[in-house]
């Protein structure tokens, strides 16, 4: 028995736009969008009269996916969470990216939080910890080369 890869992550979102641009400011693609409802997901699920609206997106040359999905129903109308660094639990997702002060710049602009400057660690990576919409927190790691 042995794990392969991850195969994708998913976030659910109430505002499926907003999200989907977020990643796609710092460098995803859109690999596929779609919706789903019916008995074989609510059985999937653990829901009933699920009705959902997907967007996959991933690295122009990888297989994993970030899966954002609105549940249109059943609906969670409740504010999305703002945890912080430590809250218990899956925190954040860590990119490997080039450019980091770029891309740092282009999320500023666009109103997104940044947790701190941009950071060395060690001689190994710049490190940066941002938050974007639905309180989702990505981590961004350049490495030095």
């Amino acid at each position: 028995m042995k794990v392969n890869r991850i195969d994708h992550v998913s976030i659910n979102v109430n505002n499926l736009s907003e999200a989907k641009a977020f990643f796609l400011d710092i460098g995803l693609e859109v690999k596929a969008e779609w919706e789903l409802e019916g008995d074989q997901l609510d059985r999937i699920v653990g829901l009933k009269n699920v009705r959902t609206s997907c967007v996959g997106l991933g690295m122009p040359d990888g297989d994993t996916w970030i899966e954002l999905v609105k549940y249109n129903t059943p609906a969670d109308e409740s504010e999305p969470q703002r945890p912080s660094p430590n809250t218990l639990g899956i925190r954040h997702i860590c990119f490997a990216v080039e450019d980091l002060e770029a891309i740092v710049s282009i999320l500023k602009d666009k109103g997104i939080e940044i947790f701190s400057g941009i950071e060395q660690y060690e001689d190994s990576y710049r490190l940066c910890y941002v938050r974007g919409p639905e309180g989702i927190i990505l981590e961004l790691a350049e490495k030095i080369l």
